[in-house]
């Protein structure tokens, strides 16, 4: 029996299941010499126990397509992927077609995880003087913000809010603006801020669009070149873009709900630093190495980017519970030190060192990066399934160990994930 991995089952036989069509065999491991995953408690994993965890994990949850990519001392040791990219017609622009498979190479809508790679980016500008972080956007850009034809509706209320003239792109990347995550949830569609600039934490994808919006009035360029040439290729991301290649076409995973149902292709256009990034679960690990191995950004520049911006005391990152400061945070949100810093989720007093994390909720896409710093251990799982954040957890800590995650304030529990479906 495989009794070295954890599993969120009675017994351990119930972990090693026949494969089954929602969590197929890996395509392969990148790396044949490496036998082990060595966990941050310095136990260690199969990589067939590995394989039969995530093959439980998902078939369990009815995930249907998902990679995962494990480091371990800054190299990858096990990559794998399972389930099915594109299902039948679905998958076909003229008459019937089978299944076809997720492989390593698919490339898979990375959602939010886009933000904290955007932010890498900006900060490879500041590295450079070519970026100001802590002058008020409105002073830097052009023009008035509701000059701009994708903010002349969306943005005519803000401009004429004198704390307007505060917003800084620091505050705007630790999502501390007081802007609203997206204006299309907003009941009039109108961006508001709604609090004081700089004071607390409160997620917001349009603020992360906008720095966007003033990177590329500064260099002259759409978002898509300016990180292609400067982080994805020099990283060698070579499944990975911000909008749509024609070159993905044939290796692209399509999106699925709850029910195994197709909700979408993935055809990513425009860019948007918020969320349009397409990769791999083994560019994301690539990239993920080339930071902690300080080939992306300068120690003093990744230490910035990584250094805690600002206290997280909500009970919850989405939903009502983001509304409420709780003064203190939440019991497991103190114990792992829950930060943000420059567009990145930091657990600043884990057992095992500071840790840095991104998560992306999208329609049938859902993603999860975690990074371990002085280990230079990390996961990275991509989904293709509305049902992908229900494997997180089994997946994160049956790979890595029992981890001081907020799971709850990132609403990861089944109960949550169950009540935040009833108001989509």
């Amino acid at each position: 029996m495989m009794t070295n991995f954890w599993c969120p089952c009675a017994t351990v036989l119930l972990c090693v299941l026949p494969q089954t069509n929602h969590a197929q065999r890996p395509t392969g491991s990148p790396s044949h010499d490496v036998q082990v995953i060595r966990r941050l408690d310095g136990s260690r994993l199969g990589i067939d126990s590995a394989d039969a965890l995530a093959r439980f994990t998902l078939t369990r949850h009815g995930v249907t397509g998902a990679q995962i990519a494990v480091v371990n001392d800054g190299r990858l040791v096990w990559s794998a992927a399972y389930g099915i990219r594109a299902r039948g017609d679905s998958a076909a622009l003229i008459g019937p077609r089978d299944d076809l498979p997720m492989q390593r190479t698919t490339t898979t809508w990375a959602a939010s995880i886009t933000k904290a790679v955007f932010a890498t980016y900006v900060m490879q500008l500041v590295e450079r003087g070519r970026f100001d972080l802590d002058t008020p956007v409105a002073s830097q850009l052009q023009q008035p913000l509701d000059a701009y034809p994708a903010y002349r509706e969306k943005g005519r209320v803000l401009v004429t809010d004198a704390k307007w003239q505060r917003v800084t792109p620091r505050m705007l990347l630790t999502h501390t603006s007081g802007l609203p995550n997206l204006a299309f949830l907003e009941p009039d569609g109108e961006l508001r801020l709604r609090g004081e600039p700089g004071a607390r934490y409160r997620y917001s994808g349009e603020g992360i669009n906008l720095v966007q919006l003033l990177v590329e009035q500064q260099q002259g360029q759409p978002l898509d070149s300016l990180m292609q040439a400067a982080l994805l290729d020099s990283v060698g991301m070579t499944r990975t873009g911000l909008v749509f290649r024609p070159a993905f076409a044939d290796d692209i995973a399509d999106r699925f709900g709850a029910e195994g149902q197709f909700l979408s292709k993935t055809r990513r256009n425009p860019a948007r630093a918020a969320g349009s990034m397409t990769s791999t679960a083994e560019d994301l690990a690539s990239f993920a190495i080339a930071l902690l191995n300080g080939k992306v950004l300068q120690p003093a520049t990744r230490a910035m980017m990584l250094t805690p911006q600002v206290r997280i005391t909500s009970s919850a990152q989405f939903g009502p519970g983001a509304e409420v400061d709780t003064g203190g945070g939440s019991d497991e949100a103190r114990r792992a030190g829950l930060a943000y810093g420059l567009g990145w989720g930091l657990l600043t007093r884990t057992r095992y060192g500071p840790a840095f994390f991104k998560e992306g909720h999208g329609d049938g896409a859902q993603t999860y990066l975690l990074c371990f710093a002085r280990r230079q251990t990390c996961v990275v799982i991509l989904t293709n399934s509305d049902n992908g954040e229900f494997a997180f957890r089994a997946l994160v800590e049956g790979l890595l160990g029992r981890v001081d995650v907020p799971w709850t304030w990132e609403g990861y529990t089944p109960a949550q994930i169950a009540e935040a479906r009833k108001h989509q």
